[in-house]
């Protein structure tokens, strides 16, 4: 007969209430903007002209040029404003330092430990995301209004390059979100993540 702590599963880690409500409405407004963005593209696709390869139908939101623009400018607002909001709670709870990658992480790459490495790579790939998110909104902000931002879009050079990466930042943060919950898995398995959203 085992004991009752034995045959207990271990608990599932407390997030805090913000912490939770700021990963939900950063997936729910991407996955909005990156199917209203799809079918933005599908207008005119960045690649290959009108004549370029399409996304399905099925992967697409807004139903058509305009319908996409209301969608994906709509969800920028939130995801924008999310982040900045989330960006202000990590500073005034000093969870930065925790976060972010130090001096210290660069040292913990030598270490045999593989938990620590882990979270090394984590801190890594979570600050390195900080300038991709910041090019995805600055080359977004510049096509929304190209003409009151002309200084900004003028920074990429032409309207395509601004297209082509602003295109780019997408699967880069996809590639992101995927790794970030790889790491998560692996520190503190399928817990860790159930945390976040329950």
């Amino acid at each position: 007969m085992t004991s009752s702590s034995s045959s207990k599963s271990p608990r599932t880690p407390k997030q805090a209430f913000l912490a939770k409500t700021f990963h939900w409405i950063n997936i729910i407004s991407l996955m909005i903007m990156i199917t209203s963005g799809l079918q933005i593209y599908n207008a005119n696709p960045v690649f290959g002209g009108r004549g370029g390869w399409e996304v399905p139908d099925f992967f697409l939101l807004g139903g058509w040029l305009a319908g996409g623009r209301n969608w994906h400018f709509a969800a920028m607002w939130f995801y924008g404003l999310n982040l900045l909001w989330y960006g202000f709670y990590v500073f005034v709870t000093r969870r930065w330092r925790i976060r972010f990658a130090s001096t210290r992480d660069l040292k913990a790459f030598e270490s045999k430990n593989p938990k620590r490495k882990n979270y090394a790579w984590h801190r890594l790939i979570y600050t390195a995301i900080i300038p991709v998110l910041l090019l995805a909104i600055l080359s977004g902000l510049a096509m929304y209004k190209p003409a009151q931002f002309y200084w900004l879009s003028g920074l990429f050079g032409d309207w395509q390059t601004l297209r082509v990466v602003h295109f780019f930042t997408v699967p880069a943060i996809v590639v992101f979100t995927f790794i970030h919950s790889l790491f998560a898995l692996n520190v503190g398995s399928f817990r860790l993540i159930k945390s976040m959203f329950v």
